[in-house]
């Protein structure tokens, strides 16, 4: 550090003096009073720059010596020297989700998902990322990135992570969450659709036709039928099969039954299409043709609509076909063994 009495020599030298002729104590206080006067005859006619170099020089040590402070996380000094909210993707904004609430000591730090990452901090120019990355540029695999999330992150509605169709794809977690956004799209009802048509992009067509689940509008969200963390039934359901993950919401299509139509008991998906179709009734094809996909054409379940016979079974196939008598069609509960009630009629 750079000091004034660097400045004055002719101080120093006044102050080495002797005096012979004088005693002791006049000796000393002739130095004293000489060393002063050359300090401020110094101070005086010395150049401003050195001054401010002077100064510069004592606030950097200051600042040297004064150790960096948290600014979120606790141990995150080392990491929010350099990134803050100024980088294309900004950190900080981690504060504002629940991986920055500090009062949980379950809160993890940066080197908790990042790794130590010695290499990087010493050196960002020439090692630019840290061990563990999750950027689009990341050379970690898919593996490693989840690892740091199911640390935390394991049981619950994610107990079927292992062995799912997202892990087994290398799908990552970080392909769907931003964990330093305060907004994460993927955990809201309205955009979460957006993340997931990214890569489903027959689904994102599927919702645009007439007939179709709210999804747009928020009131159905992806993972209201489906986890994408995996589950133990088919297509990611969220419960154990197709038809019980309906019956959350269609709950009057569950019966029991007394008069039972089998494709209802064995799977929806089988007449219907939930994320959107141009059939009322999320229906996969119109009536009769849906129907006719089962029923052999033995009798007029088979039988083209016309009008050439009148009061022929022709006509009950036209305008809504097996419907128009069919209303039941998920099932009646008639105690009686008639074949219109058989049959699902009113």
């Amino acid at each position: 550090m750079l000091c004034l009495h660097h400045f004055l020599p002719l101080g120093f030298r006044l102050a080495a003096v002797e005096f012979p002729f004088m005693d002791v104590t006049g000796a000393s206080r002739l130095r004293k009073l000489l060393l002063l006067m050359a300090a401020w005859l110094q101070l005086i006619f010395l150049p401003p720059g050195l001054l401010v170099i002077s100064q510069s020089a004592s606030a950097q040590d200051d600042a040297a010596k004064t150790p960096i402070q948290d600014m979120v996380l606790k141990g995150d000094a080392r990491c929010t020297r350099c990134h803050d909210e100024h980088e294309k993707y900004p950190v900080l904004s981690i504060g504002k989700t629940k991986h920055g609430t500090v009062a949980d000591s379950r809160t993890p730090t940066c080197t908790s998902c990042h790794g130590e990452s010695e290499v990087h901090v010493r050196n960002p120019e020439k090692h630019a990322f840290p061990e563990r990355s999750f950027g689009k540029n990341s050379t970690n695999s898919a593996q490693e990135k989840n690892q740091a999330c199911l640390a935390c992150h394991e049981g619950g509605i994610r107990m079927h992570w292992a062995g799912s169709r997202h892990a087994n794809q290398d799908v990552p977690c970080a392909a769907c969450h931003q964990v330093h956004a305060a907004h994460d799209k993927v955990r809201d009802r309205l955009t979460q659709s957006e993340v997931c048509f990214a890569c489903h992009k027959e689904q994102r067509i599927e919702i645009k036709r007439p007939y179709r689940h709210p999804i747009r509008e928020g009131k159905v969200a992806c993972s209201d039928c489906h986890n994408p963390h995996g589950s133990a039934g088919p297509s990611m359901m969220v419960r154990d099969s197709i038809n019980d993950t309906c019956y959350t919401c269609h709950m009057e299509k569950r019966g029991p039954f007394v008069r039972n139509h089998q494709p209802v008991q064995e799977n929806c998906a089988i007449c219907h299409n939930p994320h959107g179709t141009t059939a009322p009734n999320l229906l996969r094809w119109r009536s009769p043709f849906l129907c006719q996909e089962c029923h052999e054409p033995n009798t007029h379940q088979g039988a083209i609509g016309s009008f050439d016979a009148p009061g022929g079974r022709e006509q009950n196939t036209l305008a809504r076909g097996c419907l128009n008598c069919h209303t039941q069609i998920h099932g009646s509960n008639s105690p009686l063994d008639e074949r219109n009630e058989r049959l699902f009629q009113r």
